[in-house]
């Protein structure tokens, strides 16, 4: 937080002062060709004027920029260095469950081994994240032709290890699809997340995948019409106490947007919501 805030601190003042001075030097040709030397001719002080704003401007933008572009490379290399640094304690507490379920044989044991594998596995989705978001930042993303309804599947058998209570109604065609996969997993997680946080006491989710699209249904509170216009802002939460930022929607439009994919919300109140993905077809 302090190198943040130095960083910023330093920027705001040698901005301030180049401004300052350059500020000081245009009053000064201004003095020089109205006051001192009136005579002179006009055209050559414009053509002096445009090219001290012109340097004026490439200098604050190093200025501005260069620092920040530093510190940003900085941050993407420890990310890069951090998950490079993740991958081995992973690999290995998930080697070692493996070897240990082939040895164990007390239930109590294998449920305590079966915690550890579900915590696991969950490092291992917040390491596959990161390393999505990584190459996001760095436009690598690759999109690539696969089956959806496998994909959906496999989401589906990794919430329902976090969401044991919850009963998953599937009814998927198969789909093959061309699209940013690692990408699409997360908004499958969040669609299907947002829609067990906002059953209530309801503990059911419908999965239906038809015709290239891709309705996931609640049958919880719902919305109204008001709710439903605002659900894609930053940070907006229909119900405050819930937990989470708020930021899930908008990430699941701004996917959307980029990718091609319609997304469309249907809800009532009382009643549940059902959000639908269509996607191009093949």
């Amino acid at each position: 937080m302090g190198l943040d805030t130095n960083l910023f601190h330093n920027l705001r003042i040698t901005i301030f002062i180049y401004y300052f001075l350059t500020t000081i030097v245009f009053l000064g040709i201004l003095y020089y060709f109205i006051i001192v030397s009136p005579s002179q001719d006009f055209v050559f002080l414009l053509i002096s004027l445009f090219f001290l704003l012109i340097f004026s401007g490439i200098i604050i933008t190093k200025l501005s920029v260069n620092p920040l572009a530093l510190h940003v490379e900085n941050l993407q290399n420890l990310s890069k260095e951090t998950l490079h640094e993740l991958n081995l304690p992973i690999t290995t507490i998930v080697t070692n469950i493996h070897l240990l379920k082939k040895t164990l044989q007390n239930e109590k044991n294998l449920k305590r081994l079966s915690r550890i594998e579900s915590a696991c596995a969950m490092l291992e989705e917040r390491y596959n994240e990161l390393d999505y978001m990584i190459k996001l930042q760095s436009s690598n993303i690759i999109k690539e032709t696969f089956s959806l309804d496998e994909l959906v599947e496999q989401r589906v058998l990794f919430l329902g290890g976090i969401y044991p209570d919850v009963e998953f109604d599937l009814e998927l065609k198969s789909t093959q699809i061309t699209n940013d996969k690692v990408g699409l997993s997360k908004i499958i997680d969040n669609l299907i997340d947002n829609g067990v946080k906002y059953s209530q006491n309801i503990h059911k989710i419908s999965v239906k995948l038809d015709n290239y699209t891709l309705d996931i249904t609640d049958y919880g509170q719902g919305m109204d019409e008001v709710e439903i216009m605002q659900v894609f802002n930053n940070y907006y939460q229909s119900n405050e106490e819930m937990q989470g930022f708020g930021i899930g929607l908008s990430m699941v439009k701004r996917f959307c947007d980029k990718n091609r994919v319609l997304l469309n919300i249907k809800s009532k109140q009382n009643e549940g919501t059902t959000v639908s993905l269509k996607f191009k077809e093949n």
